[in-house]
C-alpha cells in the first residue's frame, strides 16, 4: 500500500476558497448551532509508534495461537502461497470500495472476469457471477434462484452444514418459501426419503445437497441428481472447491446450481472472514443469477474490453419482481481465489486435494487405533467423524488443547468432527494419537499412575512427553502408505 499522505493546511485553505467558502466554520454553516460539538472529545492522547506497536502486541498476547490444526466444519488450515497476498495488497486491488465503471476500471474487471472464468472450469458451470459474501449466503441465493412463482418449496439435505440451513431459512422467511428437510442414513441423504417427499412435494423447485458433506462424506450425488431431475425439480450442490481437484465435477454430475464456500481457495482463517461465496449455473439460468456478471467485449476500436453485463436483469429494474437484491460481490476474496488457482495451477490443486485426503485416512486410522470408532462407514475427502464408548468428547478436546493441538469440533458428548489438510505433518497426527490414547486410557481407568477418584485434568499433567513419544513411535510408516493408496481419485463417485 502507498502512503496516505494528508493536505497541509494551505492546501486546505485552497480547496475551501475554491469551492466559495472562507473556513471550515463557514462550511458548517448550514448545520444548527445546538447539534454541533464544542470543545474536547473525551479520548486518550496520541501515542508514539512504538507505544502503539506495543499496546497491540499486548493485546495479541491475549489471543490462543495453535500450531497445530485438526478442525474445519466449515473453515479450514490450508497452505496459501506467497504470491496470494503479494498481488492482492498492491494498492491497484486493495481499495476501499471497487471500483466497476468499465472507462476505469479495466484491471479490476478484467480480475473478476478471470475469477468467473476459473470458477465455471472448476464446477463445470457456463456461467459464475462475480461473486457472494459467504458460501452461506451463496447457498441461500442459489436456493432464490431454483424458485419460481409456482414453485417455492426447497428440499434441503439433512447432511448440510448446520448453519448454512439457518441461513437458508432466514432468506427463505422473507420470500415465502418452505424449507423440507431429506433425512439422513449413515450420514448421507436416503434416496428413497428423497424420492417421496418429491413426490410428496408437487410444488418443489429443487433440492439441495453439500458436496462432501457436513460430515465430510462423499455421498452418491449422481443417483441424488437422477432423482431429483426425473422429478421435475433442479438439482443444487453446496461444494467444496478444493475437492473439486479430485471429485467429479457439478457439471459432469448434473447440476444446475452450484453454491460453494471459496475460503479453502487461497483465504486464510482470518478469524471467520471475510471469506468469498462461489456461484455458478448452466447457460439456461443465466438471467436468474444473482449479484454482477462481468463479460467480455469490444471498444469502439476493436480492442477487449471488459464491463459488467445482463445489467438489465430483474433486480436493476423491476425490483418488485426480483429474486434478490444482492448488488455486490467479494472483489478482493475473489481476486485472491484467482492468484491461489493460478499459481497452484490444475496439477497443484490435484496435489493439494490428494495430500488432504491422503492425510484424513490416515489420522482416520490411527484415530481408530487409539480407541476412537468411525462413525460412517462411507467413503471421505478429508473430515470424518469419530464416536468415543465414553462421553469423552471434552477430555480429548481439553487434552490435546494442553498440548498445542486444537482437536476436532465437537458434535456430541461422544462424536468429534475431525479435519486433516496438507499442512498436518505425519508427526502431528501421531501426537495427536498418542494423546487420545492416553486420553481414553485415563477415562477408563486403566491409565497408568492415575489414582482412583483422580480428575483428568491431574491426570494429565502427569503424562510425560517421553510417553506421548513412544506412543507415537508405535504408529508405523507402513500405515501412512496404506492409507495413501486409499485416496479418493475421480473413481469416487463411480
Amino acid at each position: 500500500m502507498g502512503n496516505f499522505i494528508p493536505g497541509t493546511k494551505k492546501e486546505q485553505q485552497a480547496m475551501l476558497q475554491d469551492i466559495g467558502f472562507r473556513d471550515w466554520e463557514d462550511l458548517f454553516r448550514d448545520i444548527p448551532e445546538d447539534t454541533r460539538f464544542r470543545g474536547e472529545l473525551d479520548m486518550p492522547p496520541g501515542r508514539s509508534d512504538l507505544e502503539v506497536e506495543r499496546e497491540i502486541r499486548r493485546m495479541a498476547g491475549k489471543n490462543r495461537i495453535f500450531p497445530v490444526m485438526l478442525r474445519g466444519a466449515g473453515a479450514y488450515d490450508h497452505y496459501v502461497p506467497a504470491a496470494v497476498d503479494e498481488v492482492s495488497s498492491r494498492e491497484e486491488f486493495l481499495t476501499a470500495y471497487t471500483p466497476y465503471q468499465a472507462e476505469i476500471s479495466q484491471g479490476i474487471l478484467q480480475s473478476i472476469f478471470e475469477y468467473q472464468t476459473m470458477i465455471c472450469e472448476l464446477t463445470g458451470m457456463d456461467v459464475s457471477n462475480a461473486s457472494l459474501y459467504d458460501g452461506a449466503s451463496a447457498a441461500a441465493e442459489a436456493c432464490g434462484m431454483a424458485c419460481d412463482r409456482k414453485k417455492k418449496v426447497l428440499l434441503l439435505s439433512e447432511t448440510l452444514d448446520p448453519r448454512v440451513v439457518r441461513v437458508i431459512r432466514t432468506y427463505a422467511a422473507g420470500r415465502g418459501q418452505r424449507i423440507v428437510m431429506v433425512p439422513a442414513v449413515n450420514g448421507a441423504a436416503d434416496p428413497a426419503a428423497l424420492e417421496k417427499l418429491l413426490g410428496e412435494e408437487p410444488e418443489t423447485a429443487g433440492f439441495l445437497m453439500q458436496y462432501p458433506n457436513y460430515f465430510g462424506i462423499v455421498e452418491d450425488a449422481d443417483k441424488l441428481a437422477e432423482i431429483t431431475r426425473r422429478a421435475g425439480a433442479k438439482f443444487l450442490m453446496h461444494v467444496n472447491p478444493l475437492a473439486l481437484g479430485v471429485l467429479k465435477t457439478p457439471g459432469e454430475i448434473g447440476a444446475d446450481i452450484v453454491s460453494g464456500e471459496g475460503q479453502p481457495l487461497g483465504l486464510g482463517l482470518a478469524y471467520g472472514g471475510p471469506y468469498l461465496g462461489i456461484l455458478a449455473c448452466r447457460k439456461k439460468l443465466m438471467r436468474s443469477m444473482v449479484g454482477r456478471l462481468v463479460g467480455e467485449t469490444k471498444d469502439s476500436r476493436g480492442d477487449r474490453g471488459y464491463v459488467l453485463t445482463l445489467q438489465a436483469r430483474e433486480q436493476h429494474i423491476r425490483r418488485e419482481k426480483a429474486s434478490s437484491n444482492v448488488c455486490s460481490n467479494q472483489a478482493l476474496c475473489a481476486l485472491k481465489a484467482s492468484v491461489y488457482l493460478a499459481a497452484v495451477g490444475p496439477a497443484g490443486l490435484r496435489q493439494a486435494a490428494v495430500l488432504c485426503s491422503s492425510k484424513a485416512h490416515y489420522l482416520a486410522e490411527r484415530l481408530a487405533g487409539a480407541g476412537l470408532t468411525p462413525a460412517y462407514d462411507r467413503p471421505f475427502f478429508h473430515e470424518f467423524v469419530t464416536v468415543s464408548r465414553d462421553p469423552a468428547t471434552k477430555n480429548i478436546l481439553h487434552a490435546l488443547a494442553d498440548n498445542g493441538i486444537l482437536g476436532g469440533f465437537s458434535l456430541s458428548d461422544h462424536e468429534i468432527l475431525w479435519c486433516a489438510t496438507e499442512k498436518n505433518t505425519k508427526e502431528d497426527m501421531d501426537r495427536a494419537a498418542a494423546i487420545v490414547a492416553e486420553t481414553l486410557s485415563g477415562l477408563s481407568g486403566r491409565r497408568d499412575g492415575a489414582a482412583p477418584g483422580e480428575t483428568m485434568k491431574e491426570a494429565a499433567k502427569k503424562t510425560s512427553d517421553k510417553a506421548v513419544k513412544e506412543a507415537a513411535k508405535e504408529m508405523s510408516d507402513k500405515a501412512m502408505k496404506e492409507a495413501t493408496e486409499k485416496i479418493p481419485g475421480k473413481e469416487v463417485q463411480a
